[in-house]
Formats: structure tokens, C-alpha cells, sequence
């Protein structure tokens, strides 16, 4: 692509030296590149194009890394990695061994902190902005959050703390009226109250000016007046919470427009103490159906930019719509049932209940507020419902306290739905599922299952429903299920594949299809688990008769189920051999999910490999 603009631009120092009729331009050439990108690679698309002025004014007027820019999510920090010395490597965006699709230390000193999850960027960086001030570090620290990453608990903890510290942190709303679904949350709706309502900033910004101006009594005056101004910000929308906290507001301000956005940037750092400053864009800017569909193009497979069509197999199946649609027909049926997303309605599958039974008040979307979405169920429970939160493995991780004192202690009946369990792929270290089982087995009382097909997963869903009770998780993979291991399996705790019972592959969820392709080349048997745990006495049984075992699992191996079964194995006077297979203390970079199962050695090749050198 021919990009006269950008193609001069290797550092941050590049932005500045631009001409101010050559950033339209440039804004231009960022949203190309990134569409051309992620047409190919797939990526989060839509909210980093909502931000490229945004991006390009931060780079004009603060001088990173000596100034420190948090972005959160980071899924919002393409047009950053292309400022910042990265645009010939950006088409590696998501790629074995190529960029992260959010920021990454590790890949360029420009990215101040990994922010892969929702929420964290203001306590980072008013860590950042307090070392600063105590290194007497006169650069600013900039924390840029999206509305939705603002409905998290976390995000009003930071708020709390750090506007009392009187450093140089700036805080940016990024309110693009949507977090991954659409808001619906009394945030979204004081944010818009705001929005409504500019009147008042200008006001206070005309008295401000007019006071400085009188000699002598200018600043007698402007004291005088803050009780005025109070009253004043309760006629026109009540208050303001973030001036309240103790920042300085500035806003609303036009997220499109470069002039307002330089200007009012450098407003914010010359003020020097805790700032907020509160950006209106349109999330997916620039792309015509991007803006039209902002929640489809918020994370996108490869897509035709012409058409905005996607690339993928046309009505491919996935594990998350089998469990939305399986919900909702079970919820029809049993009015106790009720269906909880973190704003993940789609990614989870739940728009299909949320269709159905939204108007009946059982479906809730908590925004980001994993923790809060555990105790919330736990509420549900206690007063005799069924809930089911629907959460990502890599999310779910932000609820061990919740899952172990809210529920599990008084067995409150909740059901986990953990999607995007085991690896899933060019997201990378942030998002692979691969903690959920360590995590969950050491909680009393837990009951975990790990479908590897459609089937198993409707059967699993009705067994967590009505055949335990207290805490219950159902994980499962990202996509789709493999059609040869679906012919060869069927809904029930367990079930053994092939005739030997002397050698054993021990296995669960979907890494069952490598095993399951490994053990023909050995001779050996698979003992797959549906039900994972507690692990059913006649599997069991089997496994103290086994010469040799190899758990494998699609896991980190300290604390996995292997680790703990073989652990039990001794204890009963076993005497064969067994040996682990998992992810062996390390987080899994991004990758395709086939390289990444490669590089863990939990590809069938591998598998054959590891047992021949274990037992021969």
C-alpha cells in the first residue's frame, strides 16, 4: 500500500515534526493499514480504529516512553504499535513469533504495561505516576480506558486512591457508548447525562478566565465562587463524580477532532496533579461496516474488506453457540434458570437467551465485573435459582475468592460455563485457558466437567443443572469439536477407547482427538473424561490396573488433574509407571491453535514421541 505519510514515521519524534495539515492524512493511512491487517490476520479491530486521533494526539503532544501510555484494553493499541517503530513488522499482527495484539514490554519500551485483561490500567499507572513523583520524574503517566473497562470494580478502586496522591496522572475515558456489547449499565447512562450537558464545563472554563483577569481580587473572586459553581453543577446534571473523587474534568471532548484533542491534552498535562479527561469516538471510525457493526468487529476472524464478510466457514458450529442455544431451551422449561454475561453476550453464546428471556428478567449482563457476576449468582442461588455464568477461562481467573468463599463454602448452586478453555491461539499469554482446572481442584466441594464434543456438552450442561449441587463448571473449548473423535464418543462420565488396558492415555476435553491418534499408533487405550472430577471409582478402578499411564491435558501441569490423580495413584500402592503431560510452567505464546498445541508437545506426533522415550 502506498502510505507517503506514515511510511516516515519510526519513532513518536516522527508525529511531531508532521505538518498539521498532515495528520488527517496520516489518520487515514493508520486506518488503512490496520483494516488490510486484520483482514488477514483478524485482530480487534473496531476499537482500535475509534482511537487513532486519540493516538495520534497523545503522540504529538507527550513524549513517550518518557511519558508512560496505559492502554486498557489493549486491544485499542494498533495505531500506537505502528507510531511507535513497529509498522514493518505490524503484518506479523498476531502471528507465531510476530506482534502482540496488545501491548507488550517486552516487544518496544513504548508499551508501558501488558494489558491483555479489562481494568487495570488506572492502578498501574498511578503506580507509575507515584514512582515518578518519588524519583522527582517530571513526566506525565496516561492511563486510556474504555467505557466498558470502566464498569469494572477495579477501575472505581484506582479512582479512589489515586486522585489522592496529587501525581501527574491523566486519566482518558475512551467512551465509545459500548464495551464489547453494548452498555447498558447507569455508568453508560450518567456518562450520557454528561454528554447532555457540556454547558456547564463551558461555564466554569468563562468564570475561570474572567476571574484571572481582575486584578488583585481575581483570586478572592474565583474562591468565591467555587460554592457557586457547586450549585451550579446541581442544576445542570446533579454532579460530577469524577471531580467529586478529587480529579480535575475536562470534557466532553470531540475524540475525532485533532485541534480539540491536542488542546485539550496539553490543558491536561500542564495542570500537572490527577486530571480526567473524557473522550467521546465512534467505535469502529473510519470502516463503514465496522461502524455499522462495532460488536462483530470488535474481535474478527479474516475478513473481505469489500464486503466486510467474514472469511470463516459459513455456519461452522461452535462450542459457545451449542451452549447458548442448549441454555435457552433448557431455561424454557425450567423457569429457575438464569443466565449471567460479563459483557460477553455474544462471545459466550448468550445472545440467544438474552433474546428469549431478557423482557422475563432472568438474563443479566454485569458489565466487566467478573467477581461481582460469581456473588451476584451466589445471590441468585441463595434464594432458590439456578444461575449459569458464562465467562472465558482467562476471565474466570479473577473470581478464585468469590468461587471459594461466596459459593462453595455454603454450596451455593451455581453453574461455571467456562468457555475458551485450553488454548486458543493468536490472543496469546493473556487469553489461554489453561488455569481454570488447576485453580478450581483445590476448592472442596467443586465438580468439574470437560466436554469434548457437542454432545457431551448438552449432556454436561444438563448434569451440572440438575444432578450435582453446589459449585459446577463446565469447560469447553474455543470453535468447533473434531468430527472423528464426535463419531467415537458418547455422552457419560467416561469412556474407555480401544482394547488395552495395560496402556492408558488419560485425557480430557478437546486434546482427546490427539490422544485418541496417538494411542492407535501405540497400541494403547484412551481413557477419556467427560466428567473430570471427582474422577468416577470404576475410572479410577482402571487406571490402578494400568502398567503405564500418560496423563496429557490441555493445562498447566503444577496442580492439574494429572498431578493430582497420580498423587492419588500412590497413595493406593500403585506400582506401575505413570508420567504428565501439560504445560509445564510456562504461559503459551501466540500462536495458531496447531502450532501451539505443537509447541506444548500435546500434538499427536509428540504424544507418540514422549510415551515411546517415557516407557521404552
Amino acid at each position: 500500500m502506498n502510505d507517503p505519510i506514515l511510511s516516515r514515521i519510526d519513532s513518536p519524534a516522527d508525529v511531531k515534526r508532521l505538518n498539521k495539515e498532515e495528520l488527517p492524512l496520516l489518520c487515514r493511512e493508520l486506518r488503512d493499514v490496520m483494516i488490510e491487517t486484520t483482514s488477514k490476520n483478524g485482530g480487534h479491530l473496531a476499537s482500535s480504529l475509534g482511537v487513532v486521533e486519540l493516538t495520534v494526539a497523545l503522540h504529538r503532544i507527550f513524549d513517550s516512553p518518557k511519558d508512560k501510555i496505559v492502554w486498557d484494553v489493549g486491544h485499542q493499541s494498533y495505531a500506537h504499535k505502528l507510531l511507535t517503530g513497529r509498522r514493518e513488522q505490524f503484518h506479523t499482527l498476531r502471528q507465531k513469533d510476530g506482534l502482540s495484539g496488545f501491548p507488550k514490554p517486552k516487544e518496544s519500551v513504548h508499551d508501558a504495561f501488558v494489558t491483555g485483561h479489562s481494568s487495570t490500567s488506572i492502578s498501574a499507572a498511578s503506580g507509575m505516576a507515584r514512582a515518578k513523583t518519588l524519583k522527582n520524574d517530571p513526566h506525565s503517566t496516561i492511563a486510556v480506558i474504555g467505557d466498558g473497562a470502566f464498569t469494572s470494580g477495579m477501575a472505581y478502586e484506582a479512582i479512589n486512591n489515586a486522585a489522592r496522591s496529587g501525581d501527574r496522572l491523566i486519566v482518558i475515558l475512551n467512551d465509545n457508548k459500548m464495551s464489547i456489547s453494548k452498555n447498558e449499565s447507569n455508568l453508560a447512562k450518567y456518562l450520557s447525562n454528561i454528554r447532555s450537558t457540556p454547558g456547564y464545563f463551558k461555564m466554569k472554563d468563562d468564570v475561570q478566565a474572567f476571574c484571572q483577569k481582575i486584578p488583585l481580587v481575581g483570586k478572592p473572586l474565583e474562591s468565591s465562587l467555587v460554592k457557586m459553581k457547586s450549585a451550579a453543577k446541581t442544576i445542570l446534571y446533579g454532579s460530577n463524580f469524577f471531580e467529586d473523587m478529587g480529579f480535575r474534568y475536562l470534557g466532553p471532548v470531540n475524540g475525532h477532532d485533532l485541534d480539540q484533542l491536542c488542546a485539550v491534552l496539553s490543558r491536561a498535562k500542564a495542570l500537572g496533579g490527577p486530571v480526567f479527561l473524557h473522550v467521546e469516538t465512534q467505535k469502529g471510525k473510519g470502516y463503514s461496516f465496522a461502524e455499522k457493526n462495532p460488536g462483530e468487529f470488535h474481535g474478527t476472524s479474516g475478513f473481505d474488506i469489500r464486503t466486510g464478510k467474514s472469511k470463516s466457514k459459513a455456519g461452522a458450529l461452535s462450542f459457545s453457540e451449542v451452549f447458548g442455544r442448549h441454555l435457552t431451551e433448557l431455561a424454557k422449561r425450567d423457569e429457575k434458570i438464569c443466565a449471567i454475561t460479563a459483557a460477553m453476550k455474544y462471545g459466550t453464546g448468550l445472545n440467544f437467551f438474552s433474546k428469549a428471556f431478557k423482557q422475563a428478567g432472568r438474563f443479566f449482563d454485569v458489565g466487566i465485573a467478573e467477581p461481582h457476576a460469581v456473588t451476584f449468582a451466589a445471590g441468585l442461588a441463595a434464594e432458590g435459582m439456578t444461575p449459569v455464568f458464562a465467562v472465558y477461562s482467562s476471565f474466570l481467573q479473577r473470581c478464585y475468592d468469590q468461587v471459594l468463599h461466596d459459593c462453595s463454602i455454603e454450596k451455593q448452586h451455581i453453574v461455571l460455563a467456562i468457555d475458551r478453555a485450553g488454548i486458543v491461539g493468536a490472543d496469546g499469554e493473556t487469553h489461554n485457558g489453561l488455569f481454570d482446572v488447576a485453580m478450581l481442584l483445590n476448592i472442596p466441594g467443586i465438580v468439574l466437567y470437560s466436554p469434548a464434543t457437542f454432545q457431551e456438552l448438552r449432556w454436561a450442561m444438563e448434569q451440572a443443572l440438575y444432578r450435582e449441587d453446589g459449585v459446577c463448571g463446565v469447560r469447553y473449548p474455543r470453535g468447533g469439536q473434531d468430527a472423528d473423535l464426535a463419531a467415537l464418543t458418547k455422552a457419560q462420565d467416561w469412556q474407555l477407547l480401544g482394547e488395552s488396558r495395560k496402556k492408558l492415555i488419560v485425557t480430557y476435553g478437546r486434546i482427546s482427538a490427539e490422544a485418541a491418534k496417538a494411542a492407535k499408533e501405540l497400541g494403547a487405550s484412551v481413557l477419556k473424561l467427560t466428567r473430570i472430577f471427582p474422577i468416577h471409582v470404576d475410572a479410577f478402578a482402571l487406571m490402578k490396573e494400568a502398567e503405564r499411564i500418560l496423563f496429557v491435558e490441555e493445562g498447566i501441569q503444577t496442580g492439574g488433574l494429572g498431578q493430582y490423580v497420580g498423587a492419588k495413584l500412590l497413595e493406593e500402592g500403585y506400582k506401575g509407571q505413570y508420567k504428565l503431560r501439560g504445560v509445564d510452567n510456562c504461559f503459551v505464546p501466540q500462536a495458531t491453535p496447531a502450532e501451539a498445541t505443537a509447541l506444548c508437545r500435546l500434538d499427536s506426533a509428540s504424544l507418540i514421541q514422549d510415551y515411546k522415550d517415557y516407557f521404552y
